[in-house]
């Protein structure tokens, strides 16, 4: 070997020992990795042990047997999902109620904040933030009865108050199903939008104060502002909101169908989803294999649709893509 050669061996760095990287991880990001610890086991009981009850939905359940023993009946379970006369009615409720809850949120929700935003009083802007975000808190049998008071027949506000001002004659809201798709995305709205804003006015709180003092100085207006600042900027929050909520559109607030609507049989044509037909149909026949089979559907679809809609994002623009 020349001396070049031995020179050369001599300042060529020495391999580490194999996993010293590792070690060397472990030892800096320790502290870290234990603090993860709880919420991976809370992740892996909550989430993961739980999918072994997706072999429900192909079997026949026999309680004696319990779920391993239980007799292999394939797809039987699915079949009852869209074998039925009204499988095409709880489907087409439940993707159009969804679909209409995303968009009437998303417009709603993104106007209050940019208004909140712009509040000079941060008194002011506090106190309707808190008044937006309480009805989040209700439950849906709270809700029904905020809901029943208002359209009521005999006594609520809506038939005695506002239509007799008007000469109008009282309805029977709870009769009347064609009234109820648009009387649900109201109540969602007001459920749902405080939880929304609040989400979007934190991402619009963020937004680097110079672009705005930028377009001041260029004369822009505030509508200017917000069409080339803050919706452009907006933008990755909204795709991933949306797309959270794209992945839950074969499930239905099962509150908000049932509880609110009262569970009225008139109103089924345009109330009944998927959540609502399954609880009905096992709380008549207690078909557990058939409930589990339609909570598998959801979840599948769901799973499509979020990878489905990220494609497409990606495709416009990667960089607002969920992943």
């Amino acid at each position: 070997m020349t001396a070049n050669a031995e020179a050369a061996a001599l300042a060529r760095p020495r391999a580490a020992p194999r996993g010293a990287g590792r070690r060397r991880r472990a030892a800096r990001f320790g502290m870290l990795y234990l603090m993860m610890l709880p919420t991976i086991a809370l992740v892996i009981l909550n989430n993961y042990l739980p999918m072994f009850g997706v072999l429900i939905a192909f079997k026949k359940i026999n309680y004696e047997q319990g779920i391993l023993g239980s007799p292999w009946v394939g797809f039987e379970n699915f079949k009852f999902l869209f074998a039925t006369t009204d499988a095409w009615v709880i489907t087409r409720n439940t993707i159009l109620y969804n679909a209409a809850f995303i968009a009437t949120n998303l417009a709603v929700a993104i106007a209050f904040a940019i208004m909140l935003n712009e509040l000079r009083s941060r008194v002011l802007a506090k106190f309707f933030q808190s008044a937006m975000f309480l009805p989040y808190f209700l439950s849906a049998v709270v809700v029904s009865y905020l809901v029943f008071a208002m359209l009521g027949e005999e006594n609520g506000f809506v038939n005695n108050v506002l239509l007799k001002a008007l000469g109008i004659d009282p309805i029977s809201w709870y009769a009347e199903p064609n009234a109820w798709p648009f009387l649900l995305p109201i109540i969602n709205a007001w459920k749902n939008v405080g939880y929304y804003s609040v989400v979007y006015l934190a991402a619009i709180v963020g937004i680097d104060e110079e672009y705005y003092e930028a377009a001041l100085i260029d004369g822009a207006s505030k509508r200017k502002q917000m069409t080339s600042i803050t919706l452009p900027l907006l933008m990755p929050v909204i795709v991933i909101m949306t797309l959270l909520q794209i992945g839950r559109i074969f499930y239905a607030d099962f509150g908000l169908f049932f509880q609110v609507t009262l569970d009225t049989g008139a109103l089924y044509p345009t109330t009944n989803v998927i959540d609502t037909y399954v609880y009905r149909s096992f709380m008549v026949m207690g078909d557990i294999g058939m409930s589990s089979a339609a909570g598998l559907y959801q979840a599948a679809v769901g799973l499509v649709l979020v990878f489905g809609s990220n494609y497409v994002v990606k495709k416009i623009n990667r960089d607002n893509a969920l992943f």
